[in-house]
């Protein structure tokens, strides 16, 4: 069976790790406008999106060229003791999966119930990716999904396969 779906393999992103309160977080920096109000969701501004991940636990996504926009907004080497901000850009491989089968090839890789209802435009998630650790997200009419970076030949032939 051929199916609907383009895979293909992103730029890197500029990718910072925050963790803390929001409150904590938003006391050291007003670079953040809007924070996600629920857990396993984000908000999206032209600057950035912001992914709640986890009790406490945040990820930034941008553009590679605001990095260090990014990065002197945040300030991690001198960030107050109550909150972490890590540069995790060169740590992450994303893959965008489009098209009308898109969702179909996504849950052959993921356990999560992909289904729009259950996983909607503001969802993102750590899950499991054919087995590794990978962070997912809808986009347009499909999904980003993020491998650690060593794992990202190995996810592209696994996708490639699923595809066939």
């Amino acid at each position: 069976m051929t199916y609907g779906i383009r895979v293909e393999r992103l730029p890197p992103f500029a990718l910072f790790d925050l963790r803390g309160s929001r409150n904590a977080i938003s006391a050291w920096t007003n670079a953040i406008s809007s924070f996600p109000t629920m857990p396993n969701s984000l908000t999206r501004a032209k600057s950035g999106e912001l992914y709640h991940t986890g009790p406490n636990r945040w990820l930034l996504r941008a553009p590679l060229d605001r990095e260090i926009e990014w990065e002197r907004k945040l300030d991690p080497a001198n960030a107050p003791a109550e909150i972490s901000i890590v540069k995790v850009s060169d740590t992450q491989t994303f893959f965008r999966l489009t098209g009308t089968d898109a969702e179909q090839v996504t849950s052959i890789g993921c356990p999560l119930d992909l289904h729009n209802d259950a996983f909607n435009s503001h969802a993102v998630s750590f899950t499991e990716f054919f087995g590794v650790k990978a962070l997912i997200l809808r986009c347009g009419d499909g999904f980003d999904l993020a491998v650690e970076q060593s794992f990202g030949d190995m996810i592209e032939d696994y996708l490639r396969r699923a595809i066939i």
